[in-house]
């Protein structure tokens, strides 16, 4: 049985036409928290709203943890 991996994911968002919060670009993958965080703060300078979280998860059997927000900057949709 293997053991959890570490998730961690940043997420921008723009406003679209009609001024509805749309995803600036595909979800991005990151190997650590830190990295991510910095590529966050990066983009929050860009973006109407940035979000970086993780969570465990075991993908192989369909498993994820609930999401830790790592840092959050203007408007994101909700994660739930």
């Amino acid at each position: 049985m293997s053991s959890p991996t570490k998730l961690v994911v940043v997420m921008a968002f723009d406003l679209d036409d009609n001024g509805e919060l749309a995803p600036a670009f595909d979800a991005v993958q990151f190997d650590s928290e830190e990295r991510a965080l910095r590529s966050a703060r990066d983009l929050s300078r860009k973006h109407h709203g940035v979000i970086a979280w993780s969570r465990e998860a075991e993908p192989n059997i369909g498993e994820y943890g609930p999401p830790t927000t790592v840092f959050q900057s203007g408007e994101v949709p909700d994660m739930d």
